[in-house]
Protein backbone atom coordinates (compact mmCIF):
# COMPACT_ATOMS: atom_id res chain seq x y z
CA UNK A 1 0.00 0.00 0.00
CA UNK A 2 2.72 2.41 1.34
CA UNK A 3 5.06 1.56 -2.53
CA UNK A 4 1.68 2.63 -3.88
CA UNK A 5 0.58 6.09 -2.15
CA UNK A 6 4.79 6.57 -3.18
CA UNK A 7 3.82 6.40 -6.77
CA UNK A 8 0.46 8.77 -7.04
CA UNK A 9 2.52 12.20 -7.35
CA UNK A 10 4.91 10.10 -9.94
CA UNK A 11 1.85 9.03 -12.15
CA UNK A 12 0.11 12.38 -11.70
CA UNK A 13 3.61 13.65 -13.26
CA UNK A 14 3.88 11.03 -16.13
CA UNK A 15 0.22 12.01 -17.17
CA UNK A 16 2.09 15.76 -17.48
CA UNK A 17 4.89 13.92 -19.36
CA UNK A 18 2.28 12.33 -21.53
CA UNK A 19 0.34 15.82 -22.42
CA UNK A 20 3.23 16.90 -22.93
CA UNK A 21 4.10 14.80 -25.96
CA UNK A 22 0.96 14.45 -27.08
CA UNK A 23 1.20 18.69 -27.46
CA UNK A 24 4.43 17.79 -29.62
CA UNK A 25 2.79 15.33 -31.67
CA UNK A 26 -0.53 17.65 -32.64
CA UNK A 27 1.56 20.93 -33.38
CA UNK A 28 3.77 18.97 -35.71
CA UNK A 29 1.05 18.04 -37.61
CA UNK A 30 1.17 19.03 -41.50
CA UNK A 31 -2.64 19.28 -41.76
CA UNK A 32 -4.69 20.62 -38.84
CA UNK A 33 -7.85 20.99 -40.23
CA UNK A 34 -7.93 17.27 -39.56
CA UNK A 35 -8.64 17.52 -36.31
CA UNK A 36 -11.68 20.29 -35.96
CA UNK A 37 -14.70 19.75 -33.05
CA UNK A 38 -16.31 21.65 -29.64
CA UNK A 39 -14.84 21.57 -26.81
CA UNK A 40 -16.46 23.85 -24.38
CA UNK A 41 -16.80 27.30 -26.58
CA UNK A 42 -13.83 27.00 -28.51
CA UNK A 43 -13.09 25.24 -32.03
CA UNK A 44 -10.18 22.78 -31.63
CA UNK A 45 -7.97 22.31 -33.94
CA UNK A 46 -4.20 20.73 -34.33
CA UNK A 47 -2.54 23.41 -33.13
CA UNK A 48 -5.03 24.80 -30.13
CA UNK A 49 -5.28 21.20 -28.85
CA UNK A 50 -1.54 21.23 -28.43
CA UNK A 51 -2.10 24.35 -26.73
CA UNK A 52 -4.93 22.78 -24.02
CA UNK A 53 -2.71 19.88 -23.65
CA UNK A 54 0.33 22.05 -22.56
CA UNK A 55 -2.50 23.74 -20.16
CA UNK A 56 -4.07 20.55 -18.85
CA UNK A 57 -0.15 19.58 -17.99
CA UNK A 58 -0.08 23.03 -16.36
CA UNK A 59 -2.48 21.37 -14.06
CA UNK A 60 -0.94 18.02 -13.59
CA UNK A 61 2.07 19.71 -12.92
CA UNK A 62 0.53 21.77 -9.84
CA UNK A 63 -1.62 18.63 -8.56
CA UNK A 64 1.62 16.20 -8.59
CA UNK A 65 3.56 18.62 -5.98
CA UNK A 66 0.19 18.68 -3.83
CA UNK A 67 -0.44 15.18 -4.15
CA UNK A 68 3.34 14.35 -3.01
CA UNK A 69 2.89 17.27 0.31
CA UNK A 70 -0.74 15.61 1.17
CA UNK A 71 0.92 12.13 1.18
CA UNK A 72 4.17 13.54 2.73
CA UNK A 73 5.72 11.23 -0.03
CA UNK A 74 8.45 13.61 -1.10
CA UNK A 75 11.46 11.82 -2.98
CA UNK A 76 14.45 12.28 -5.46
CA UNK A 77 12.97 10.21 -7.96
CA UNK A 78 9.71 12.49 -8.38
CA UNK A 79 12.21 15.68 -8.20
CA UNK A 80 13.37 14.44 -10.97
CA UNK A 81 11.03 13.18 -13.27
CA UNK A 82 9.00 16.46 -12.51
CA UNK A 83 11.81 18.51 -14.07
CA UNK A 84 11.81 16.16 -17.14
CA UNK A 85 8.33 16.13 -17.87
CA UNK A 86 8.46 20.04 -17.68
CA UNK A 87 11.21 20.29 -20.19
CA UNK A 88 8.74 18.43 -22.67
CA UNK A 89 5.66 19.97 -21.21
CA UNK A 90 6.56 23.58 -21.38
CA UNK A 91 9.94 23.59 -23.07
CA UNK A 92 9.99 21.45 -25.76
CA UNK A 93 5.87 21.31 -26.61
CA UNK A 94 5.80 25.56 -26.65
CA UNK A 95 9.14 25.34 -29.30
CA UNK A 96 6.50 23.29 -31.30
CA UNK A 97 3.50 25.35 -31.09
CA UNK A 98 5.76 28.18 -32.78
CA UNK A 99 7.27 26.24 -35.40
CA UNK A 100 3.61 24.34 -36.37
CA UNK A 101 1.45 27.87 -35.91
CA UNK A 102 4.69 29.30 -37.93
CA UNK A 103 4.43 32.33 -34.38
CA UNK A 104 7.99 34.07 -36.25
CA UNK A 105 7.01 33.32 -39.95
CA UNK A 106 9.84 32.11 -41.40
CA UNK A 107 12.01 32.62 -38.66
CA UNK A 108 9.92 30.08 -36.42
CA UNK A 109 12.93 27.60 -35.90
CA UNK A 110 14.18 30.15 -33.75
CA UNK A 111 11.52 29.18 -31.36
CA UNK A 112 13.62 26.10 -30.12
CA UNK A 113 15.34 28.18 -27.91
CA UNK A 114 12.17 28.27 -25.72
CA UNK A 115 13.04 24.40 -25.07
CA UNK A 116 16.67 25.10 -24.98
CA UNK A 117 16.42 27.73 -21.82
CA UNK A 118 14.13 25.32 -20.26
CA UNK A 119 16.42 22.66 -20.39
CA UNK A 120 19.14 24.99 -18.80
CA UNK A 121 16.57 26.48 -15.95
CA UNK A 122 15.45 23.12 -14.68
CA UNK A 123 19.17 22.09 -14.52
CA UNK A 124 19.92 24.99 -12.98
CA UNK A 125 16.86 24.86 -10.81
CA UNK A 126 17.56 20.98 -10.03
CA UNK A 127 20.87 22.32 -8.15
CA UNK A 128 19.96 25.63 -6.58
CA UNK A 129 19.43 25.32 -2.72
CA UNK A 130 18.24 28.85 -2.52
CA UNK A 131 14.90 28.24 -4.38
CA UNK A 132 12.13 26.74 -1.41
CA UNK A 133 10.49 29.95 -0.45
CA UNK A 134 10.63 32.00 -3.75
CA UNK A 135 12.05 31.43 -7.67
CA UNK A 136 14.89 32.91 -8.88
CA UNK A 137 13.79 33.66 -12.96
CA UNK A 138 10.42 32.90 -14.24
CA UNK A 139 9.25 29.26 -13.64
CA UNK A 140 9.41 26.76 -16.54
CA UNK A 141 5.49 25.95 -16.47
CA UNK A 142 4.81 30.02 -17.11
CA UNK A 143 7.01 30.20 -20.26
CA UNK A 144 4.89 27.37 -21.18
CA UNK A 145 1.62 28.74 -20.55
CA UNK A 146 2.24 32.02 -22.41
CA UNK A 147 4.00 30.30 -25.90
CA UNK A 148 0.64 28.27 -25.59
CA UNK A 149 -2.12 31.31 -25.07
CA UNK A 150 -1.01 32.59 -28.46
CA UNK A 151 -3.20 30.29 -30.73
CA UNK A 152 -6.04 31.71 -29.17
CA UNK A 153 -5.40 35.40 -29.76
CA UNK A 154 -7.98 37.03 -32.31
CA UNK A 155 -6.33 38.63 -35.04
CA UNK A 156 -8.87 41.15 -35.00
CA UNK A 157 -8.72 41.47 -30.95
CA UNK A 158 -7.43 44.14 -29.07
CA UNK A 159 -4.28 41.83 -27.96
CA UNK A 160 -3.80 41.27 -31.85
CA UNK A 161 -0.48 43.22 -31.42
CA UNK A 162 1.03 40.16 -29.66
CA UNK A 163 0.83 37.84 -32.76
CA UNK A 164 3.47 40.43 -34.93
CA UNK A 165 6.25 38.14 -35.57
CA UNK A 166 8.85 40.64 -34.23
CA UNK A 167 6.55 40.84 -30.86
CA UNK A 168 6.61 36.88 -30.68
CA UNK A 169 10.93 37.26 -31.56
CA UNK A 170 11.11 39.89 -28.76
CA UNK A 171 8.65 37.35 -26.15
CA UNK A 172 10.72 34.98 -27.09
CA UNK A 173 14.07 36.61 -26.00
CA UNK A 174 12.48 37.78 -23.39
CA UNK A 175 11.43 34.71 -21.91
CA UNK A 176 14.44 32.82 -22.29
CA UNK A 177 16.40 35.44 -20.58
CA UNK A 178 14.00 35.86 -17.25
CA UNK A 179 13.98 31.61 -17.11
CA UNK A 180 17.70 31.77 -16.62
CA UNK A 181 18.01 35.27 -14.66
CA UNK A 182 18.71 35.87 -11.23
CA UNK A 183 15.25 37.73 -10.76
CA UNK A 184 13.32 37.15 -7.32
CA UNK A 185 9.99 35.74 -8.08
CA UNK A 186 7.29 34.63 -5.93
CA UNK A 187 6.70 30.92 -4.92
CA UNK A 188 3.01 30.80 -5.22
CA UNK A 189 3.20 28.07 -2.55
CA UNK A 190 0.45 28.86 0.07
CA UNK A 191 1.64 27.47 3.84
CA UNK A 192 -1.36 28.95 5.31
CA UNK A 193 -4.34 31.09 3.49
CA UNK A 194 -3.88 34.49 6.08
CA UNK A 195 -4.06 37.85 4.05
CA UNK A 196 -0.84 39.07 6.02
CA UNK A 197 1.26 36.13 5.03
CA UNK A 198 -0.38 35.94 1.08
CA UNK A 199 -1.12 39.11 -0.13
CA UNK A 200 1.15 39.33 -2.74
CA UNK A 201 0.36 36.22 -4.04
CA UNK A 202 -3.68 36.92 -3.32
CA UNK A 203 -2.97 39.80 -5.86
CA UNK A 204 -1.75 37.86 -8.75
CA UNK A 205 -4.62 35.32 -8.29
CA UNK A 206 -6.94 38.41 -8.49
CA UNK A 207 -4.77 39.51 -11.51
CA UNK A 208 -4.96 36.35 -13.22
CA UNK A 209 -8.65 36.23 -12.37
CA UNK A 210 -9.28 39.66 -13.51
CA UNK A 211 -7.25 38.75 -17.00
CA UNK A 212 -8.85 35.31 -18.04
CA UNK A 213 -12.46 36.82 -17.20
CA UNK A 214 -11.55 39.42 -19.89
CA UNK A 215 -9.73 37.91 -22.53
CA UNK A 216 -9.80 34.18 -21.44
CA UNK A 217 -7.21 32.30 -22.77
CA UNK A 218 -5.54 34.87 -24.87
CA UNK A 219 -4.78 37.24 -21.32
CA UNK A 220 -2.46 34.52 -19.94
CA UNK A 221 0.53 36.21 -20.93
CA UNK A 222 -0.92 39.67 -19.12
CA UNK A 223 -1.37 37.28 -16.25
CA UNK A 224 2.59 35.93 -16.38
CA UNK A 225 3.26 39.88 -16.91
CA UNK A 226 1.20 40.71 -13.80
CA UNK A 227 3.26 37.78 -11.67
CA UNK A 228 6.33 39.02 -12.37
CA UNK A 229 5.52 43.11 -12.00
CA UNK A 230 3.83 42.04 -8.68
CA UNK A 231 6.75 39.87 -7.67
CA UNK A 232 9.39 42.57 -8.24
CA UNK A 233 7.01 45.28 -6.24
CA UNK A 234 7.19 42.57 -3.33
CA UNK A 235 10.89 42.20 -3.64
CA UNK A 236 11.39 45.90 -3.29
CA UNK A 237 8.91 46.18 -0.29
CA UNK A 238 10.94 43.57 1.75
CA UNK A 239 14.16 45.50 0.80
Amino acid sequence: MNAIKKWIPNIITLGNLTCGMLACWFAAQIKPKELNYEFLWYDVTQYTASSFLVFFAAILDFFDGLAARLLKVHSELGKQLDSLADVVSFGVAPSFIILGYGLMGEYSLLGLFIGIFACIRLAKFNIDTRQSESFLGLPVPSTGIVIASLPFIDKNGPLSFMLNPWMVAGLVVLLCILMVSELPLLALKFKNYSLKDNFYRYLVLLIGLLALILFQFQGLPLVILGYVLVSLIAKSRKT
